[in-house]
């Protein structure tokens, strides 16, 4: 039996160290026993819609935009393959939290020596300041284009949105899983409309969907296909996954962790399915749009919405674009919050007031967008969104070598621990990563 439950059995406090994830939600979700199939996979549904988010969050934007008015449909087959590795990458996550108890970070506090973690803490922090700094970037650039608000004002008032989450998290779990999946539905439905009135070629997407040697070939094909890898898959998604699957109570004996580590597995690869759709629209938007029409310089986000309109001859194609982009970054900083406050507290052990948490989180993001916003205008903050992302892929390896190598440990997974085929497949995939992301920074540095 695990540490933990002996403690509690005798009705001892746990020791700060050995709290579970996100203690105050841990557990609190009920999974039904004898109920059918449909209603315990409703129980789990929900941290999949949670992890998604990361996937389709306002960094994705203009690299998808670039690659379709730039090669149009030919670098699907990227977000294609870069959704695949995140089902992976995912599904190793949740599997570490449901069969160690112990979600990435407090794995990696376990196993590595104190100056390790720290490093690997302040990486990760980087990693969450860059990522919240495209959402902030992202939510003042749709309120810019939605209402005409000045870039400066709109980064100044994403960081009142602390206290609406701070709100809801104290209504539960639930609540926040919900709101989160109203949020997908309004960008699922904006990007709906917006593939039928762009009228894509199906041809295209279909071909599109197939790896083409010009990713290779084409020196700035390679570039933004590395882009979207780095855009896609997200780092702190890895430490948030492997601690909110915690949060359904379900037996912690192998075969409740087995029947969970199932459904978990179904929610999340569901949900980054959606993801994809969403990644794949935008590019297959930007193609149908742009590149069919000869305009291959797009890669903006304001100039896409401005040019969606009249190039579509759809009242409202702009407006739903801009609509989308404001819900997806608030979205992100939904969960955002919560990687933040995991990561410090598996890591550090460390656990500040959430308000506390996410006001020096957002403070850190505003202050450059601010400066930038000020200074520089549209094309800094555009110049800001791209850095984040790079920012993010330095970070990449550093979370994806630690999660592959503690799901292969038999010593720390016991029967769950990989077979030897997903080791493979998982070691290939980690090492791809860690290559392209090592060329994404070397070519845009040097």
């Amino acid at each position: 039996m695990h540490k933990n439950s002996l403690l509690q059995e005798e009705g001892k406090p746990l020791p700060s160290e050995l709290l579970p994830s996100l203690p105050e939600v841990y557990a609190s979700i009920n999974v039904p026993e004898g109920k059918g199939w449909w209603k315990k996979m409703a129980a789990f549904i929900g941290p999949g819609l949670m992890v998604a988010v990361g996937y389709m969050d306002p960094g994705n934007w203009a690299t998808d935009i670039e690659g379709g008015s730039r090669f149009g449909y030919t670098l699907l087959s990227v977000i294609l393959i870069s959704n695949l590795f995140a089902m992976l990458l995912q599904h190793l996550s949740l599997k570490l939290g449901i069969a160690t108890g112990r979600d990435l970070a407090q794995a990696c506090r376990d196993y590595y020596s104190r100056p390790v973690s720290f490093v690997l803490w302040i990486l990760c922090e980087i990693a969450i300041a860059a990522c919240d700094l495209a959402e902030v970037i992202g939510s003042a650039i749709a309120l810019n284009l939605l209402f005409g608000m000045p870039l400066a004002v709109g980064v100044v008032l994403t960081g009142f949105d602390v206290l609406l989450i701070l709100y809801f998290q104290h209504k539960g779990f639930r609540v926040l899983e919900s709101i989160v999946g109203g949020l997908i539905a309004l960008i699922m439905v904006s990007f709906i409309y917006e593939m039928i009135v762009s009228q894509p070629s199906l041809a295209g997407i279909l071909g599109g969907l197939v790896p083409q040697a010009q990713v290779v070939t084409d020196s700035t094909a390679l570039y933004i296909a590395i882009g979207i890898l780095g855009a896609t898959v997200m780092p702190h998604n890895l430490y948030l996954h492997s601690s909110i699957v915690q949060t359904r109570n379900y037996k912690r004996d192998d075969e409740g962790k087995r029947s969970a580590i199932k459904f978990a597995t179904i929610d999340s690869t569901v949900f980054l399915g959606l993801a994809f759709f969403v990644n794949a629209a935008i590019l297959i938007l930007s193609a149908a749009t742009f590149h069919a029409n000869g305009n291959f310089e797009v890669a903006d986000i304001t100039d896409a919405y401005k040019l969606l309109d009249p190039m579509l001859g759809a009242k409202w194609a702009s407006v739903l674009f801009a609509v989308a982009l404001l819900a997806s970054g608030q979205n992100s900083t939904l969960t955002g919050t919560l990687a933040g406050q995991i990561v410090m507290e598996g890591f550090l052990n460390l656990r500040l007031k959430p308000w506390l948490r996410r006001l020096i989180t957002r403070l850190i993001a505003i202050v450059p967008a601010l400066v930038v916003a000020i200074l520089y205008g549209e094309n800094g903050a555009a110049e800001l969104l791209v850095l984040s992302q790079v920012i993010l892929s330095m970070q990449l390896s550093f979370a994806v070598i630690p999660l592959v190598m503690f799901t292969s440990d038999r010593a720390k997974m016991g029967t769950f621990a990989n077979t030897k085929r997903l080791n493979v497949i998982s070691w290939v995939v980690a090492t791809i990563i860690l290559v392209l992301n090592a060329y994404l920074l070397w070519d845009t540095f040097f």
